[in-house]
């Protein structure tokens, strides 16, 4: 029971320090851009309620909070209705330029996720080895003379450094046969295996092709170390790999053809995330840092009030109709967008209680 309280407590400590650097990241983009831009930022703040820290430096208060779950940074003249016009406050400037200091700070967090799995490819990239674990029966890698051990080199020509190159691989084949070089008991040899082609859903709920011979990986960890030259590149990679993949999950969702309750993920789901990554080395939490910081990029892009998304869309309404929405209008959609924001975080936290037990250890508590 200690044993899983000082877990539990490590845990929550390694998931605030990372949501705060997040945090601060996030807000340091709207900051950094509106100094640039001439606007005073009277506050700079980590958290919500009561204030624990504060100092005055050079025209703004920097303020850490008691509950560690977002930020916020507060510009003179933010708000339109008590705007004077005065230089320095926030609806003087030109449209571009509030523009571009709503839009730094997804920015930041995608250049501050780019960054992450740079040091992730340098540290070294974790994988599953290219070693087989297991066989499936009925499958063609038994048929062929695939044993457990093998340790698979090349597929088709193409050499593999992981268990997910050999899943691409063997996924994008199109011939009737796939060749493979493994080792076993250091011999190299090859190996001709026809796969079976079933229809199965993929990660998105559709239904597609697969090609598969039958084989799951040992559970060997590899880091895969490159250059910084590669890791530049990889990174790049990753991160429009990560950009990708979630926009069409969202798109998914949002059509219904992926289911939303198994792929939303809350503030509960990232505490267990961040937690298995952190006893898993810097490199996993490294990762998943990066994949945190480019989600909330994304979130933070969707077209709803109070997101930042949803004060671009207003600026684009506004460069076209050449001037704001009357006050009431403006008043309802972020009405909307609050109770939108709101409905979806209740049940991001029911999903997350739900997939995590949390119900079931509360009712432990009352038996």
């Amino acid at each position: 029971m200690l044993e899983g309280l000082l877990s539990n407590t490590w845990g929550i400590i390694v998931f605030i320090i990372v949501l705060s650097i997040l945090v601060v990241v996030h807000e340091w983009g709207h900051f950094i851009a509106a100094k640039k831009n001439g606007v005073d930022v009277k506050e700079f703040a980590v958290g919500f309620g009561p204030t624990l820290w504060s100092k005055h430096y050079n025209g703004t208060t920097y303020l850490i909070k008691a509950y560690l779950l977002g930020g916020y940074v507060r510009m003179a003249g933010e708000e339109r209705e008590k705007c004077t016009g005065a230089p320095g406050e926030y609806y003087s400037t030109s449209l571009s330029k509030r523009a571009f200091i709503v839009f730094n700070g997804p920015l930041v967090n995608f250049v501050f996720a780019y960054l992450c799995f740079v040091f992730v490819f340098m540290l070294g990239y974790p994988d599953l080895s290219t070693r087989v674990g297991e066989l499936v029966n009925d499958y063609p890698a038994i048929e062929a003379g695939l044993q457990i051990g093998d340790d698979i080199k090349v597929i088709n020509g193409i050499p593999t450094e992981s268990w997910t190159d050999i899943q691409t691989t063997i996924a994008n084949s199109k011939g009737e046969t796939i060749d493979l070089i493994i080792e076993r008991n250091g011999i190299q040899q090859t190996i001709v295996i026809t796969p079976k082609v079933s229809e199965m859903k993929n990660i998105f709920g559709q239904l597609k092709e697969r090609r598969m011979v039958g084989i799951s990986p040992a559970r060997d960890i590899i880091a895969l170390k490159y250059g910084f030259g590669e890791s530049v590149v990889k990174a790049w990679e990753k991160l429009y790999e990560i950009t990708a993949m979630t926009y069409k999950s969202l798109w998914y969702m949002a059509t219904g053809s992926m289911p939303a309750k198994e792929n939303l993920t809350g503030p509960v789901g990232i505490f267990y995330i961040v937690k298995s990554a952190a006893e898993l080395g810097l490199a996993h939490l490294l990762f998943i840092t990066g994949v945190i910081s480019a989600s909330l990029a994304i979130f933070n892009l969707l077209p709803i009030i109070p997101l930042d998304g949803g004060h671009l869309f207003l600026m684009a309404v506004e460069k076209i109709r050449g001037g704001a929405l009357p006050p009431k209008i403006d008043e309802y959609i972020a009405r909307f967008g609050f109770s939108l924001i709101i409905l979806l975080a209740l049940f991001v936290f029911y999903n997350d209680f739900a997939r995590f037990g949390v119900f079931e250890k509360i009712r432990s508590l009352f038996p």
